[in-house]
């Protein structure tokens, strides 16, 4: 099938979100200036450069003009801090229930049953039981184009600037991914498992037959 992204598409749900796959989870904690924390995962987070380390995620709603911005992208532009909490699957169900649109001031560590844990370099709590964590300060925001009226689509870019590796995820030098057992988003409702790992070496030029 083909279909112009801008028309309908036929299918029972938009099929866009199915096909950049799977996509790494910001679980994302920020505080506002007034100590206020907030917790949630976003399916459009990823590393974006090495030299400094840097990340990314993009909050969308289709009625900004209702709620306002989400406590996320508030709190940071507030603070210009944040945390990113590696998803796992042990803290899958915790991960979804910080998902709620819950009232603003609402603290989601509460709503998940999780555990804060004071970061080193930013304000923000970290999710104690979750593996990794990094530590990020605002670099830029990025407000994208939006096609439904009232609707935005908001990107923060963060420098990492502190980074928490848990001993139990460390084999060998290396951070082992099958002991990390972590989450990726998929479309729908659907979610992937990180657990069938493969290593393949990069080729060097020319490349021989």
């Amino acid at each position: 099938m083909f279909y112009k992204a801008s028309d309908p598409h036929g299918m029972k749900h938009n099929p866009f979100n199915a096909l950049v796959v799977p996509r790494p989870i910001g679980w994302i904690s920020s505080m506002d200036k007034d100590g206020n924390v907030n917790l949630a995962p976003y399916s459009f987070f990823n590393a974006v450069s090495y030299h400094p380390p840097q990340v990314m995620f993009c909050a969308t709603s289709p009625h900004t003009n209702d709620v306002g911005p989400k406590d996320s992208i508030r709190n940071i532009l507030e603070t210009g801090e944040f945390v990113h909490n590696m998803a796992t699957w042990p803290l899958r169900e915790a991960v979804n229930l910080s998902s709620v649109a819950a009232p603003h001031g609402v603290d989601e560590f509460d709503v998940a049953g999780l555990t804060k844990e004071p970061a080193e370099m930013v304000a923000p709590p970290r999710v104690k039981e979750s593996p990794i964590h990094l530590e990020c300060k605002l670099v830029k925001v990025v407000d994208l184009p939006a096609s439904q009226e009232g609707g935005s689509n908001t990107v923060i870019f963060g420098e990492v600037v502190g980074i928490h590796i848990s001993d139990a995820v460390i084999d060998n030098g290396m951070v082992d991914m099958h002991k990390v057992d972590a989450i990726a988003r998929l479309g729908y409702r659907d979610y992937a498992r990180v657990n069938d790992i493969f290593a393949m070496d990069r080729p060097s030029w020319p490349i021989s037959s």
